[in-house]
């Protein structure tokens, strides 16, 4: 895997194009989407994107032995190491973009944007633990 210059503000990209998906293709009517389809993928593509981020940082992949596939339960365990008080936020990002849009494609539009809100929040705690890292 390629080492990205600046894998935050990739991470943001992705974040980013769920947005679009959600704005340009799942048709909004009132207070639902009318397009499952696009819903899981903006849902997985935001998922993506904290992923990105939480690599940067967390350094999980590093850690993997050979053919080794990484799981939900190493970012849980390396995220508790590193700042427990985050636990509980990744996997409140866990359930609702992967599970609830990615998934589930759940037409709430209140969900979708409290779990675009999810993202950010990762989003920014990334970014603050990847300027520490990267400040020396």
């Amino acid at each position: 895997m390629a080492t990205l210059k600046h894998p935050i503000q990739e991470a943001k990209r992705y974040v980013d194009n769920a947005r679009v998906i959600l704005s340009e293709k799942a048709e909004k009517d009132g207070d639902y989407y009318n397009d499952g389809k696009y819903v899981k993928m903006a849902g997985n593509t935001a998922w993506n994107g904290v992923l990105v981020a939480l690599d940067a940082v967390l350094k999980v992949r590093e850690q993997l032995k050979k053919g080794q596939r990484l799981d939900f339960k190493d970012y849980q365990e390396a995220i508790s190491k590193k700042d427990k008080k985050m636990s509980v936020p990744l996997l409140a990002a866990y359930n609702s973009l992967h599970k609830a849009l990615g998934y589930d494609g759940n037409l709430s539009y209140k969900i979708v944007q409290d779990s675009m809100k999810q993202a950010d929040r990762m989003l920014d705690w990334a970014e603050k633990q990847y300027n520490k890292i990267n400040s020396n």
